[in-house]
């Protein structure tokens, strides 16, 4: 490894503290408070005494003591007394110490050897200075982790972002704003637990690693079990392992997990994300539309405390019902055209290129009317929105509408101009399913590599009787970008997938 001038010094103090018999790095550290405890217990006591009293003899029986640790942020030297700041994971906090009071050695140490960026435990009492700021007043300090490479420059003045998710740890410890991004992610999925908990939903695991992948239209990541001598995939969807448990006699059931696709990155794509899937017998589309505008609602509220939000300069409410607009309809009012008066492919294609759209040869007629909402409908669906009735031949796990061949019991729901989540009333007729499955996987009907592969085994399961139902899934990454105003998916991915850096 090759070290830099910076590098070089720091490692020459690293020296220097075990010559004199200091270790940088102890396996024992003593802790008593975070930085947020201390500053609150302090305060508290202040507001129970009399404040200038007690401010004034800060050593006294009633006084705060604690032991404290964190990273050096600041450091300020004033002859035979110093001011710094260190940080922790609940806050910032100041200390204050005098040469005469933690003695030389420890002082020389703290001037000498210690550098923005090591890890220092600080014993004392809490005190107010004459500028207000709670501060600890050091009797003993500690080095506990002495840093080789100097903390990050601020961000603001960093051109190549994508060093920001590459070393994700030096983002983390340089920006507070990063760190609490991740943290309302968290808040999120627990909130997404605790909604589904009170509905009398189990959360359960499905395989990631699947002798056959399925539930959705992707490319999978292929891997090899080598005591098997078996290729396996990663999953692309829980949902056929979801449904499997209806058949079991479980009634509601979600999960919370990684889903892999071997496609395309960009600002809301990303190989592998965090996916929450439900299903619950008895349920059609109706009703999961109904639950899903409720959690939407449930976890914002929890989360920031309101269902009004801001991204990407728009001010968007997610409470109240949400629109809700047939997929036919919906393209009709912006593009334009009504693909029911094209019923094929070959019918349909040149009537999107009249109108100046793209349609590729190799589209089926589901396809080109994707594209139709991708291109125009999609951008228009700011406020939360729900677009229902889908074409049969992109949805092949969706049951018919009642009276109509072309479309399914299926919607997606958009926000911000993202399609957020897709549901259906689940097909639990195995006959079809099995004629949809053939149907799907014939070359010529889907684009290459996302072809729907025939399980014959989740055939066998609903053989034996799968009740009615709903389903849904939705990308948990997407929901984290909306409720924490993040335009792309890799400001809400700790470890984004990157190409090889050759760096």
């Amino acid at each position: 490894m090759e070290f830099n001038d910076l590098e070089l010094e720091r490692l020459k103090k690293l020296q220097r503290l075990r010559e004199r018999g200091i270790e940088p790095y102890p396996a024992r550290v003593t802790r008593t408070h975070t930085n947020q405890q201390v500053i609150d217990e302090f305060a508290a006591k202040e507001a129970a005494q009399d404040a200038p009293h007690f401010a004034a003899h800060p050593a006294g029986g009633e006084a705060v003591n604690a032991a404290v640790v964190g990273r050096l942020v600041l450091v300020r030297p004033m002859g035979k007394a110093s001011f710094a700041h260190i940080e922790d994971g609940t806050s910032r906090l100041q200390i204050y110490m005098k040469k005469e009071e933690v003695g030389e050695e420890t002082y020389e140490m703290f001037l000498k050897d210690l550098d923005l960026g090591d890890f220092v435990e600080a014993q004392g009492h809490m005190f107010r200075t004459k500028t207000g700021e709670p501060t600890l007043r050091v009797s003993q300090l500690h080095i506990i982790s002495k840093a080789i490479q100097p903390p990050p420059e601020k961000w603001h003045g960093l051109k190549d972002v994508e060093t920001r998710y590459r070393q994700r740890y030096a983002d983390l410890l340089s920006n507070p704003e990063i760190r609490e991004v991740f943290r309302k992610r968290t808040k999120i999925v627990n909130a997404l637990r605790r909604f589904f908990d009170g509905l009398d939903f189990l959360e359960v695991e499905t395989p990631i690693l699947q002798p056959l992948y399925g539930g959705a239209a992707a490319r999978p990541f292929i891997t090899h079990h080598n005591q098997l001598d078996q290729d396996l995939y990663l999953r692309i969807s829980f949902e056929l392992y979801l449904k499997r448990l209806l058949v079991g006699m479980y009634e509601r059931v979600y999960e919370i997990g990684r889903d892999f696709r071997n496609e395309g990155v960009s600002f809301k794509h990303n190989p592998e994300f965090t996916q929450l899937e439900f299903y619950a017998a008895y349920w059609d589309y109706r009703k999961v539309m109904e639950v899903t505008e409720q959690m939407i609602q449930y976890v914002a509220q929890e989360v920031n405390g309101t269902t009004v939000i801001e991204f990407d300069g728009k001010t968007i409410e997610l409470g109240g019902t949400w629109a809700r607009i047939t997929m036919r309809d919906a393209i009709k009012k912006w593009a334009e055209i009504d693909y029911v008066e094209y019923p094929t492919a070959e019918e349909l294609r040149p009537a999107i290129r009249a109108m100046g759209g793209h349609a590729p040869d190799d589209a089926s007629w589901g396809k080109l009317i994707d594209g139709l909402v991708g291109d125009y409908v999609e951008p228009q669906l700011i406020q939360p929105t729900i677009l229902y009735d889908y074409p049969r031949d992109i949805s092949p796990l969706a049951k018919r509408k009642a009276g109509d061949p072309m479309h399914v019991e299926r919607f997606e729901f958009f926000i911000a101009g993202m399609e957020m989540g897709n549901a259906f009333s689940e097909l639990n007729d195995p006959l079809d399913q099995e004629e949809r499955f053939v149907e799907m996987g014939r070359a010529d009907n889907m684009e290459e590599g996302e072809a729907h592969p025939l399980d014959e085994d989740y055939l066998r399961a609903m053989r034996y009787g799968m009740p009615p139902n709903g389903g849904f899934g939705m990308g948990v990454d997407r929901l984290t970008m909306l409720l924490t105003g993040r335009s792309t998916i890799r400001e809400v991915i700790l470890y984004p997938h990157l190409r090889t850096s050759e760096k």
